[in-house]
């Protein structure tokens, strides 16, 4: 079942904005002070290509002080954005009943979108 959920998850949509976060990703790392936060933006384009079957996983130094302070600056240019939009497209997803798998996909983002330093997706 989680292959089909992800085939159907790639198709319409997931594979456009996983390329996108990738891409976006890359560009941040082309700058030294942009490598942390673009491999950040990586780690989401993959989680976003196929997130059923996938858990969200807290490391054990997700709170030293450097993964707090890399979070608090994420939050603050791009992490709340990624958040909202996981947030508004899970809320138009889950009015439909076929959609409320999709919609938990993207609830499940959420956190990943928030504060990515110290969370792994497997």
């Amino acid at each position: 079942m989680t292959l089909l959920g992800n085939i159907i998850w790639l198709i319409f949509g997931g594979f456009v904005s996983g390329i996108g976060y990738i891409f976006g990703g890359l560009s941040l790392c082309l700058t030294i002070i942009g490598i942390p936060f673009g491999w950040q933006n990586i780690k989401i384009g993959i989680a976003i290509m196929t997130p059923f079957g996938k858990e969200n996983y807290i490391t054990p130094n997700y709170s030293s002080t450097l993964n707090t302070i890399l979070n608090v600056i994420w939050v603050i240019y791009c992490g709340w954005a990624i958040a909202l939009s996981h947030l508004i497209f899970g809320g138009i997803l889950f009015i439909t009943i076929i959609g409320i798998p999709f919609a938990q996909q993207h609830f499940k983002l959420v956190p990943l979108a928030l504060f990515p330093f110290g969370r792994e997706f497997r």
